[in-house]
């Protein structure tokens, strides 16, 4: 059974809370093991905040880095078939012969950082055309569209937003961009058992 995606506990906690929803995304609940929870919590919220309390600047691309290569090791013992990429800076784009509209293409999903009022981590699920389903782990009790990213209140186990690529893959400081090339950040996840061949995706078939 898959579970619903879920929203952030905290001002703080919207990488982990994204990587979780990545995971329950790919794999039934009974599926997921314990460990999988525990160290994602655990391997995040690695950033201090001013005020030199842990966790209150977030999540930091390093430890996304971290985690992603503690998960393919894990996929090794046999307990799930996970694995992950984790891409920085110029290599986050969602151009044709991108990684992460490659990995969308194929069933995949990726956490990738963004602008909300400051650097904020969110979940895509697919690409449609142009169109990239997300779920944004902020929760708003009135959310409303802006910038071009439309609220979708009927998909919970996949999307809340459904937002234009050109305007994730904008350099701007806007909602919702990926913003300035050299400051991006993504974990590319894959459930082995499902993910599509490269071949086998359409947008390739010409």
């Amino acid at each position: 059974m898959k579970n619903p995606l879920h929203y952030q506990l905290t001002e703080y906690d919207c990488g982990p809370t994204s990587v979780l929803n990545a995971v329950s995304y790919l794999f039934e609940r009974e599926e997921i093991p314990p460990e999988i929870v525990r160290n994602v919590m655990l391997y995040c919220l690695d950033l201090y905040g001013s005020d030199g309390v842990s966790g209150k600047s977030g999540t930091s691309p390093t430890a996304m880095l971290f985690l992603g290569s503690w998960l393919n090791g894990f996929s090794q013992t046999g307990r799930l078939p996970i694995s992950c990429v984790h891409l920085s800076g110029r290599e986050v784009h969602l151009r044709l012969e991108g990684r992460l509209r490659d990995a969308l293409r194929r069933r995949g999903a990726a956490v990738v950082r963004v602008d909300l009022e400051g650097l904020h981590y969110v979940l895509l699920t697919g690409i449609e055309g142009e169109l990239v389903y997300l779920f944004d782990p902020y929760y708003q009790a009135a959310a409303k569209s802006v910038a071009g990213a439309r609220v979708v209140e009927t998909q919970p186990f996949a999307c809340n937003r459904i937002v234009p690529a050109s305007l994730l893959d904008s350099t701007d400081i806007t909602p919702y961009a990926m913003g300035p090339a050299d400051q991006r950040d993504a974990l590319l996840l894959f459930n082995d058992q499902t993910v599509l061949r490269y071949e086998d995706t359409v947008e390739y078939m010409i």
